[in-house]
């Protein structure tokens, strides 16, 4: 017996994969415990040496610590560091401003993911609240039966499972009768699967195919499966941390790789980043060289290079991620736990899942009723329903087998109601089959055995030669191969008798025919997979079923199949990350997976250029759910996989991810469009400046006056946040791509820097005509006025807004750019204006100037259908 130093016996260790299980005796022996359970001290010194049956506890960040996270955002720590440059100039206005927008967009995001964090808190579903347990007293009388709660669980603790039931510890087996439990948490398998208590070498366990790489003893139920059917007695070998289950929840969170949103911005920064730190310098040498103006200009340059900057940003981008989040809790139930996962959902072109919960239902369904010959008949359905009713009237089971249950919705119930029940043998894992005994009405004196189980078990029983038995086990095989779970139904007759039926009466059988079954269908799955592909995302099955289950449900389900079929786990394996790259991009299927495998795929997907998404619900989904872009968790998910998870869903559907993905389109369009036309307004503006600062004898404009009108233009561009992009904005995947976005706000922003170019020549006209005053207060007017109207046009002509429709209220962009057009024409003659050095504007001015706006709007809607026509192509 293993003892630690104070005496107190340790926790058994868990049998893993591998024939060498320990006998039932030698784990009680180990655990200094035995078939009466432990006496009520023995427990509690045990409670107190190893603490409470609980999952180690996690604990999300501090609202403060999100906060200071916030600040390591690219975009707000240019702001900042622009803010403490205008500080160092003594520019405090303007350093002001930019350090409020950096404090209102970090307690914007701050307080986003802490509201998510407490939402997904109350969602939590831990173990069970209580266990049967056996426990005695110090006499030495009979043990006492009770129910107390899981965290009171100690190793060595007997404990009782029935159907229903989830497992509270992990725990070794003493009995079993006709026990089967879900695993799917841990191990992705949709079948329940058989246990049993006999000190037997690891074999089949009546699985559908063979077991997986990471198959555990049929000896052993770990903590976080439930009991399908069947009932049993265990003995408790691990609890708290020192369970599987707990195993990949207890250590450090993984550090995770960087999201498609995260990696977007980081380009985007860098790229905005060079051009600041070039602007400056080059407005400097420009003005000592050609006007001698040398530090005088260095407010200036400050000014033009923070008008360069979408100080906004921040601000906009929190804005669309935490209205989007907000709106998709409320109409959809899905929680966003990290705000820019809702930008990484939209940008996902390539979703892998587990079949089971999602496509199918967890319970199987009817899928044909088969004679010997293997051609469609009645008489297979109509007696295993037999079988199926009198095993569950007659057995004792508080619930039918889920197999059953699929045969009495599928058969006709005046089948069993014409026969009387006499005995039942329920189905266990070491027979793998079940027997009913029926009285045939008009048959006195004779019973009727009606066996139902594994095709090969029943045959095996069956009165046939060594080649019809070969011949109909090649017709189940045949079946099995199409992804269905074949039943093989025989009966027997018998001489009426009072006596016990028992397995040995299982022989000299007649085989009725086959009866096959397959997972039913999620009623939405079809629609949504539709939905998907119609927004360009691929949907990958990563199952640990077997290859011809996942196929078939594929197939019932229209989605199509590589040529070379279904990849198996083995094959991943072998392959290199290179290959697996190629490999994943073209396969729609994986099967046979584990927690690995899955992980590995979802990382070279994201290798290949994919923006990947994965929803599990398990244990064994850990690490794929962090090497996606973003992971995706239903609310009855175990709660690791909850936590690990960015986002949350009320329930395990495609149509809740599918509503999720077009949230995040939704916030996408929006940020993308904001950044494509503060940027490229901003670089023609700060082009058209450079311009007239070498031609011009005084600045183009004060440094208040660029800082007023950025305020003016970036409050504008907050109603970005509220705007309804076009339906075909939400049909492709929204990515911040650097590369693009500089070629978009290069080409439009020599179109602003020629419009501004323009505004001069007309400025020039009007100033130097009759009746003109201070030639640079009314050029600085004039070009204030002109920048916040064209900045007008560009959020009207290149949003992504529904536009033109006949009756349709404008949007808040609409409003937003009238406002901004408001202001650029009356803030200049208002009493507003002599203090910000701006000045009346000549009358001839403004038609000139509306000639301009005129043909640069029209070159504005070309280059834009330019544009859209060359991204179609």
């Amino acid at each position: 017996m293993i003892r630690e130093p104070d005496g107190t016996a340790a926790p058994a260790a868990v049998p893993g994969p591998g024939p060498a299980v320990p006998t039932a005796l030698e784990v009680l022996r180990g655990l200094d415990s035995g078939p009466r359970g432990l006496t009520d001290t023995e427990a509690a010194r045990r409670l107190d040496r190893w603490g409470p049956n609980v999952l180690p506890e996690r604990r999300g960040p501090h609202w403060t610590r999100v906060f200071l996270r916030s600040l390591r955002d690219p975009f707000t720590a240019v702001l900042a560091c622009l803010g403490l440059v205008s500080a160092a100039v003594l520019a405090w206005g303007t350093a002001s401003v930019i350090l409020s927008l950096v404090v209102v967009s970090c307690v914007l995001r701050a307080c986003g993911e802490h509201r998510a964090d407490r939402s997904v808190a109350a969602l939590r579903e831990l173990v069970p609240g209580t266990a049967a347990v056996l426990r005695r007293g110090e006499d030495p009388g009979p043990a006492d039966p009770r129910e107390i709660p899981v965290a009171e669980l100690v190793p060595g603790d007997i404990v009782r499972l029935g159907p229903g039931d989830l497992v509270p510890a992990d725990v070794r087996l003493l009995r079993a009768h006709g026990l089967t439990v879900h695993q799917s948490a841990l191990t992705g398998e949709s079948a329940p699967v058989p246990k049993h208590a006999d000190d037997l070498p690891t074999g089949p366990t009546g699985r559908t195919g063979p077991a997986g790489p990471d198959s555990d003893p049929p000896q052993v139920c770990l903590q976080g499966s439930s009991v399908a059917s069947g009932s049993a007695t265990a003995v408790v070998v691990a609890t708290g941390a020192r369970t599987r289950f707990a195993a990949a929840h207890g250590g450090p969170p993984a550090r995770r790789e960087p999201g498609a949103f995260d990696r977007s911005v980081r380009g985007i920064s860098w790229t905005l980043v060079r051009f600041m730190l070039v602007t400056p310098p080059l407005v400097l040498m420009a003005d000592a060289a050609l006007r001698d103006r040398g530090l005088q200009t260095l407010p200036f340059a400050v000014a033009v290079a923070v008008g360069l900057t979408p100080e906004m940003l921040p601000v906009v981008v929190t804005l669309c991620l935490a209205r989007g989040a907000a709106r998709l809790a409320r109409a959809h139930r899905v929680i966003v736990k990290r705000l820019p996962a809702l930008h990484d959902l939209g940008a996902v072109d390539v979703l892998c899942l587990d079949k089971t919960g999602t496509l199918t239902q967890d319970r199987p369904v009817l899928d044909r009723s088969l004679d010997p010959a293997g051609h469609d008949g009645p008489e297979a359905l109509r007696w295993a329903a037999v079988n199926a009713w009198w095993t569950l009237q007659l057995a004792d089971l508080p619930t039918p087998d889920p197999l059953d249950e699929a045969v009495l919705a599928a058969g006709d119930p005046d089948d069993a109601a014409e026969y009387d029940g006499i005995a039942a043998l329920p189905f266990d894992p070491v027979r793998r089959l079940a027997t009913a005994v029926v009285r045939t009405p008009g048959r006195l004196g004779t019973h009727t055995l009606v066996v139902k189980g594994a095709a090969e078990a029943v045959l095996r029983r069956c009165a046939l030669d060594d080649e019809d038995r070969d011949t109909l086990l090649a017709t189940a095989a045949r079946l099995a191969g199409d992804g269905v779970r074949v039943l093989a139904v025989a009966t027997a007759e018998r001489r009426a008798r009072t006596g016990p039926y028992t397995p040995a009466d299982e022989r000299g059988l007649e085989l009725r025919g086959f009866v096959t079954l397959k997972d039913a269908l999620a009623p939405t799955a079809a629609e949504a997979l539709r939905v998907l592909a119609d927004r360009g995302v691929t949907v990958k099955i990563l199952t640990g079923d077997h290859p011809g289950t996942a196929a078939r449900v594929c197939r019932d389900l229209g989605l199509r199949l590589p040529a070379d079929g279904v990849l198996t786990a083995d094959r991943v394996e072998a392959l290199s990350d290179e290959e697996l790259r190629h490999l994943a991009r073209r396969t729609t299927v994986v099967a046979r997976c584990g927690p690995g495998h899955k992980a590995r795929i979802a990382a070279a997907l994201r290798a290949g250029g994919h923006t990947v998404g994965y929803l599990g619900d398990g244990v064994n989904d850990l690490p794929a759910l962090r090497a996606a872009d973003v992971g995706i968790a239903p609310r009855d998910a175990v709660a690791v996989a909850r936590e690990s998870a960015d986002v949350v869903l009320a329930e395990k559907n495609l149509a809740a991810v599918e509503h999720g993905i077009a949230a995040g389109r939704h916030s996408g369009a929006n940020i993308v469009t904001y950044l494509r036309v503060t940027l490229s307004s901003n670089l023609g503006n700060v082009t058209a400046m450079l311009v007239a600062g070498l031609l011009l004898p005084f600045l183009p404009m004060l440094p208040a006056q660029v800082l007023a009108q950025n305020l003016c233009f970036d409050a504008a561009q907050l109603a970005f946040a509220g705007e309804r992009p076009r339906p075909s904005a939400l049909r492709r995947p929204q990515l911040l791509r650097s590369r693009d976005l500089l070629r978009f706000i290069t080409g439009f922003g020599a179109l602003n820097a020629v419009a501004d170019l323009a505004t001069f020549a007309v400025l020039a006209y009007t100033l130097h005509g009759p009746g003109t005053g201070d030639d640079e207060a009314e050029f600085h007017s004039g070009w204030f006025t002109e920048n916040l109207l064209t900045q007008a046009l560009v959020m009207l002509l290149l949003r992504v807004g529904r536009q033109g429709a006949a009756g349709r209220r404008p949007g808040p962009v609409a409003w937003s750019a009238a406002a901004l057009a408001a202001v650029g024409v009356l803030l200049p003659p208002s009493p507003l204006g002599p203090p910000l050095g701006l000045t009346a504007l000549p009358a001839p001015y403004y038609p000139l100037l509306g000639a301009v706006l005129v043909l640069y709007a029209a070159a504005l809607l070309a280059a834009r259908r330019r544009y859209e026509r060359r991204r179609a192509l």
